[in-house]
């Protein structure tokens, strides 16, 4: 560290004068929040952040999120300073094709980016839980050295967004331990003042929440120092730090929405270097005392990654099995023996998947300690509660249910906290109607590739009397289209078994389950297919004698119709074939021999059954099929009287099957 003033205020110069040159480079990009928060960003990384360049991610790293994602110049710039595996060249490659620094921070693709950020207010929930990750583990491993921070700078945006306002919530109520956000306090937004639309008392809100607020002055080294510091030494509830800030600070446009979305361009540039005293040539300067006091900043991680190791050795020795148990939850790996107790249904009465679904988690989770989570206040109808496994409540973190409370916006969030922070599997339950709620971190989860788990009940008109407000119709769709997103709606109990191994072992991205409230029949299964042909996506449940005349699709509940259809059809000489395709996404990865063998490519008869839209059925029934499905919104009812009216029967089925025959 150093107390020479020329050096710290060239070395803030740097960082700003980088990060600008880096959007100036690309035509594209945000200077504002790079020059408003650089004074911030160099307190942070030489003197309070814990971090090791040469290992990203060392697992007891204090985990820094830039919420602010349109900043990303300002995290690029100080990955680069610090002696992250991110070149000089790399920043001016900004936002260009095939480089390491995106428009906005993507985890997995630039060394010490913690998450995907870009969309307001996730990074703050990502946040929330990568804090609760911590506080879980250590609370479950009280003598494994787990001591770092969440760090997370964010800005009115997420302040303004609903999913910041739920996840900060919940922190207060938890009283989470060692979370400190830094709000970026500039008054502007990309419309203008802030005064248009937020007059909120931040504050007041936060405190109200539980968390602790602290105030600086986010331009002064000293007043920065003073404020992080009292941060660092109340580590036992979440600290909010207001930074009066100024958008693109020592610029023309300064305090103006022009320096949030747009480089400063080659006058303001000009102006802005002559304003700091920083050379007009050449760009990208990094002088040579400032470039070793960076790296000298970086180096000090090493040191402390060394005493931490020195820490784990003799927490492995004293506790052998339980630091083995914890490297094995660290890599991802299911313990031995996790699936001995899995349940198998017999086909003597019907159940509801979403019932079978909480006998097979609880049948898990005492031999699986990974898997933690929790409902948006539906735990009884999800049945997701993880008996006599223990609550997360505020300072007691060991149990293994986190009561979201009614906010799916923050549920999502949180839940990619939990899966990037290491050593857990965690998921998270409501009504599939509700998934459009989470749709955004379903979406960011599955960008970043995480081992998240959704189980979504109520899966069709099928619940029922609640209505079409309640009814899915295109939940469905819209989840099967968003890439690397795995949906699978089981037909039957044992489906659901197979359903909920296939999520656990998945380790390269999400997987939803949906999951029904009515009773389903349980397949007999010394008649039908096994249910492993879940594993495949698509399966023959029930074939013709020779070649079939029709191939009936179905998922979900209505499988058991499809199969009653084929009842009806072979009655009268029609041969059907009925495929069980919980999975469009488990099929489609299937080779192509298998994928013929399932749906002939000669045989053109085809009749989909799914009780939601029909958008995306024909790729599989081709344009000679048919598809029952339900292209408007449902109706309040008894369920039995829904399937009947909207068509799924096998009656109906059946009928439609005649119709694609020509009979």
């Amino acid at each position: 560290m150093t107390n020479s003033q020329d050096l710290i205020t060239r070395c803030i110069h740097t960082i700003q004068m980088l990060a600008v040159d880096t959007v100036e480079q690309a035509r594209s990009g945000h200077p504002g929040l790079p020059l408003e928060a650089a004074a911030i960003a160099y307190v942070l990384w030489t003197r309070y952040l814990q971090y090791n360049p040469a290992d990203p991610a060392w697992p007891d790293r204090d985990r820094l999120v830039l919420s602010a994602g349109h900043g990303s110049a300002l995290l690029y710039t100080m990955l680069h300073l610090t002696g992250y595996d991110l070149s000089l060249d790399e920043l001016r490659r900004f936002r260009q094709w095939d480089s390491r620094t995106p428009g906005h921070p993507e985890h997995g693709l630039t060394p010490g980016v913690e998450t995907t950020t870009g969309p307001l207010g996730q990074g703050l929930g990502n946040a929330v839980g990568l804090a609760l990750a911590r506080a879980h583990l250590t609370a479950c491993y009280p003598h494994c050295p787990l001591d770092h921070h969440t760090v997370v700078i964010v800005s009115d945006g997420d302040m303004m967004e609903g999913v910041g306002y739920e996840a900060a919530s919940l922190a207060g109520h938890l009283r989470l331990p060692r979370l400190i956000a830094i709000y970026l306090d500039n008054h502007i937004t990309i419309d203008g003042g802030t005064d248009l639309s937020f007059s909120d008392d931040v504050a007041a809100r936060y405190a109200s929440f539980g968390w602790r607020v602290l105030r600086m002055d986010g331009t002064d080294v000293a007043d920065i120092d003073r404020a992080l510091g009292d941060a660092w030494s109340q580590p036992n509830r979440p600290i909010l730090v207001i930074a009066r800030t100024h958008l693109g600070w020592g610029s023309p446009k300064q305090d103006t929405s022009a320096a949030h979305g747009e480089p400063l361009g080659a006058e303001a540039l000009r102006a802005t270097k002559e304003h700091l005293g920083w050379p007009l040539e050449p760009s990208f300067l990094v002088p040579d005392d400032v470039r070793t006091h960076f790296r000298w900043a970086g180096d000090r991680g090493q040191q402390a990654q060394a005493a931490w190791q020195s820490r784990w050795n003799a927490y492995a020795a004293a506790y052998p099995q339980e630091a083995a148990r914890f490297q094995a939850e660290w890599a991802g790996d299911l313990p031995p023996g996790w699936d001995a107790d899995l349940p198998s249904f017999a086909p003597d009465k019907p159940i509801a998947t979403r019932v079978a679904g909480g006998q097979i988690m609880n049948a898990i989770a005492p031999r699986l300690p990974a898997l933690i989570g929790g409902s948006a206040d539906l735990a009884a109808s999800n049945r997701t509660a993880l008996k006599d496994l223990g609550n997360i409540r505020p300072g007691d973190y060991a149990g293994r249910n986190i009561h979201f409370g009614i906010r799916e916006h923050a549920m999502g969030a949180i839940l990619n906290g939990l899966a990037l922070h290491g050593g857990l599997i965690p998921f998270g339950a409501t009504f599939l109607v509700f998934s459009d709620y989470m749709r955004p971190s379903i979406r960011l989860a599955a960008m970043m590739g995480l081992r998240v788990i959704y189980v979504f009940t109520h899966d069709s008109i099928g619940l029922g009397e609640d209505g079409p407000t309640h009814q899915p119709v295109e939940q469905l769709a819209t989840l099967r289209a968003i890439p690397n997103l795995t949906v699978i709606r089981p037909a039957d109990a044992n489906e659901t078994v197979v359903a909920w191994r296939m999520a656990l072992e998945r380790r390269a991205g999400p997987t939803a389950l949906a999951l029904t409230r009515q009773g389903v029949p349980v397949f007999d299964r010394s008649r039908l297919a096994p249910a492993a042909g879940l594993a495949r996506g698509a399966y023959i449940l029930a074939d013709a004698a020779g070649t079939p005349d029709v191939i009936l699709i179905a998922t979900g509940s209505e499988v058991s119709v499809a199969l009653g259809a084929r009842e009806l059809l072979a009655a009268e000489g029609i041969q059907a074939r009925v495929v069980s395709m919980p999975s469009w996404g488990l099929f489609d990865a299937q080779p192509p021999a298998y994928r013929d063998g399932v749906l002939p490519p000669g045989v053109l008869a085809r009749v989909a059954v799914e009780a939601g839209v029909s958008q995306g059925w024909h790729r599989y029934v081709g344009l000679a099929g048919d598809v029952v499905g339900l292209d408007r919104f449902g109706a309040s009812a008894p369920y039995q009287t829904l399937m009947r009216e909207f068509g799924f029967t096998p009656e109906h089925v059946a009928a439609r099957a005649r119709t694609v025959l020509g009979r």
